[in-house]
């Protein structure tokens, strides 16, 4: 609508258009800010979205991780528990097994063990020296040789012997020989003669 066309309306009509051109213009100056709002809200929602995903990743890679440091921490645990056991069963296996001053070790062994038998070993020859294991080469053990001589019933040495290899699994009877007591007594008659070589394991600072 033009100047012209305006002018040729009644007065009444005039006003009318005049007063809801004003209000439109009133109504884009309310509505203005409302918009450029409306704009601006759905940029902080679209930002906020895009963070709250953000996070929801990071809290996820982050739960992943804790679980995989679980499982690390339980497998951890259970290692030392096997690793505790078989130490504690290696220290129980090598109760047997001489260490310190071998000598000693093997005389005190022998002596204490021989108790309950009807065996006597007056003799003990010097310890030999300290060897590898020839059967078992790498082998983490030294092994060391001590020879006796003594005398017994026949039956009570065999019982000895045999049990003394049971009861000492690292502690080995070697070069048995045995002779028929040349004088016996009364008590004697079946009494022998014998000698021989107690091999035993040696426990080294290393093993």
């Amino acid at each position: 609508m033009n100047l012209n066309t305006l002018r040729k309306l009644p007065k009444e009509k005039r006003q009318q258009l005049v007063m809801v051109l004003l209000a439109a213009i009133g109504v884009a100056a309310v509505l203005g800010p409302f918009r450029i709002g409306v704009l601006n809200l759905g940029g902080l929602i679209s930002y906020q979205l895009r963070n709250i995903e953000s996070i929801r990743t990071k809290t996820e890679n982050a739960q992943r991780e804790l679980k995989r440091i679980q499982e690390a921490v339980k497998r951890s645990e259970q290692i030392q528990a096997q690793f505790n056991e078989a130490k504690n069963a290696l220290t129980a296996a090598e109760t047997d097994i001489a260490s310190g001053d071998l000598y000693s070790w093997v005389v005190n062994m022998l002596r204490q063990f021989k108790a309950g038998y009807k065996v006597e070993i007056p003799q003990f020859l010097p310890i030999g020296p300290t060897t590898d294991v020839s059967l078992i080469p790498g082998f983490p053990y030294k092994q060391a040789s001590l020879s006796v001589s003594g005398t017994a019933h026949f039956h009570d040495l065999g019982r000895f012997l045999a049990d003394l290899e049971n009861e000492f699994p690292h502690v080995r009877v070697v070069n048995l020989s045995l002779d028929l007591n040349s004088s016996p007594t009364a008590d004697d008659q079946e009494t022998v003669a014998f000698k021989m070589e107690i091999v035993t394991l040696v426990k080294t600072t290393n093993s």
